[in-house]
């Protein structure tokens, strides 16, 4: 889990800086706008600019893995819980995409949720658990941690098919260059 939380913290300092370099600014967001974090600096032209803080409650998805009677990588938990922070855009080879992230306390109740549903779903389709970490460009497509081979993969969610993009999160996390708009 260490590893994870590193990783993560490493490409989050990455991306902060790209903002300071390009905008002379921490890193804005108009969708966050208005909705309560401890990550918010200050609101700026319709738009809150923030800065990622430490995660204030227990770190754990222990009410993902009851709803489900499943076991969850220790990766994903460590990703989910190592830091508030607003959601990043990065690029993967490739693939340009928007790194999850929990913004609040609150927020991290509604990943939960979406967590739980995103893996009934799979459970009902007879297909491996899955965890996003990431959406893309694409509607139909996102990235996430498989939670049988812990490999990162692009599927599309309801079918099979998927492509595997590294073998863990931390190799991805490090691959990962901040992209801002």
């Amino acid at each position: 889990m260490q590893q994870t939380a590193e990783a993560l913290h490493d490409f989050t300092t990455r991306y902060c800086q790209v903002w300071q370099q390009l905008y002379g600014h921490a890193p804005a967001s108009a969708e966050l706008t208005g909705v309560p974090s401890p990550c918010v600096i200050e609101e700026r032209n319709d738009r809150v600019l923030w800065q990622p803080q430490p995660f204030s409650l227990p770190p754990s998805l222990d009410a993902v893995e009851r709803a489900l009677d499943i076991e969850l990588q220790p990766a994903i938990t460590a990703f989910y819980t190592s830091q508030f922070a607003g959601d990043m855009q990065a690029r993967f080879e490739q693939q340009q995409l928007t790194l999850l992230q929990v913004w609040s306390e609150e927020d991290f109740l509604r990943l939960q949720e979406n967590l739980i549903g995103h893996l009934v779903m799979k459970r009902r389709l007879k297909l491996p658990p899955t965890l996003f970490i990431a959406t893309t460009e694409s509607e139909e497509e996102i990235i996430s941690l498989s939670n049988l081979s812990g490999e990162i993969i692009l599927e599309q969610p309801g079918r099979k098919n998927h492509r595997i993009l590294s073998e863990n999160i931390e190799i991805f996390l490090k691959h990962l260059q901040p992209f801002s708009l």
